[in-house]
């Protein structure tokens, strides 16, 4: 039982990490354009990431997939410039469904791609290779991000029904201000 509460409080902190905010970023970005009552939406897209996520570490972990650590930490940074990108392009448009699909793949993919970011320690922790370990660090990681999401969210309430930001304004600001935390991680992860 103790193994259990170790890997869920690492799945934790893996997020709440703030010298490693990488992952509460794209949480940010991911969310900025909706409010609580896209609660179920915001629940799938926050899943679709932590699928992603624990699906990169197991194939890692059981060495079916290899990556460049150097490339890795780029490409968090850059999913996370994309999504805040992404943000800013479409903020005030109507969503449609297969703008969604696109979403939810993105999503998906980019999970991936932060998983890679922290598959090598997971490796080293759990170097038998259990599986029980890795569903247990996913539910640690994904309390995390409802934490996350709950605070986010809170915020967004704030911004747009006390203080009267309307979305567009909100969702350009919020992904504004992470693009200008975001560049410098590129900066000093630049594999060029």
């Amino acid at each position: 039982m103790s193994e259990f509460w170790l890997y869920l409080k690492l799945g934790l902190t893996h997020v709440l990490d703030w010298k490693a905010y990488d992952h509460v970023l794209f949480l940010i970005v991911l969310i900025a354009a909706y409010t609580f009552s896209n609660w179920q939406r915001i629940l799938v897209l926050v899943s679709v990431f932590t699928l992603g996520h624990t699906l990169s570490l197991f194939l890692a972990s059981f060495e079916l997939i290899s990556i460049n650590k150097n490339l890795v930490e780029f490409l968090i940074p850059l999913t996370i410039l994309i999504a805040a990108l992404y943000n800013i392009m479409t903020s005030g448009k109507a969503k449609n469904k297969s703008r969604n699909s696109i979403l939810y793949g993105i999503t998906l993919f980019f999970g991936l791609i932060h998983g890679l970011g922290f598959a090598s320690f997971f490796i080293h922790i759990n170097d038998e290779g259990h599986l029980l370990p890795l569903l247990e660090f996913a539910l640690g990681i994904e309390a995390a991000q409802i934490v996350v999401v709950f605070i986010v969210l809170v915020l967004a309430f704030i911004g747009q029904f006390i203080l009267r930001f309307n979305k567009r304004d909100w969702i350009l600001i919020v992904s504004s201000v992470v693009i200008g935390m975001v560049i410098p991680m590129l900066v000093e992860n630049s594999v060029f």
